[in-house]
């Protein structure tokens, strides 16, 4: 009896295989998520919103027969990275009360 549950309870081959798949999935995983993260914060990213939101608003200007369409298209664009600059702030501050909390 003793026996056949230490047979039932002893890892096999076959759980440690899957058991190191399983954290090889998770680490896979966790290099995908950082990257993103990196991406979601990164200078290069707003950089290229912020150009194609200038490019955006400049042909609306354009087509909406707005006077100085590259000269006013600019407001719009650095409100855009004002804003991204502003929200990691309040980001950490929010973090910051919910850890106390």
């Amino acid at each position: 009896m003793l026996l056949l549950l230490l047979k039932q309870h002893s890892p096999n081959k076959s759980d440690s295989m899957n058991t190191k798949k399983e954290i090889e999935k998770i680490k896979k995983r966790n290099a995908r998520v950082e990257a993103d993260k990196a991406w979601e914060t990164s200078w290069a990213r707003k950089g290229i919103i912020a150009i194609l939101t200038y490019i955006v608003i400049v042909l609306f200007f354009f087509s909406a027969n707005l006077p100085n369409p590259f000269v006013n298209a600019i407001v719009p664009t650095v409100g855009f990275l004002l804003s991204t600059l502003t929200l990691s702030a309040f980001k950490k501050i929010w973090l910051s009360k919910m850890r106390k909390s």
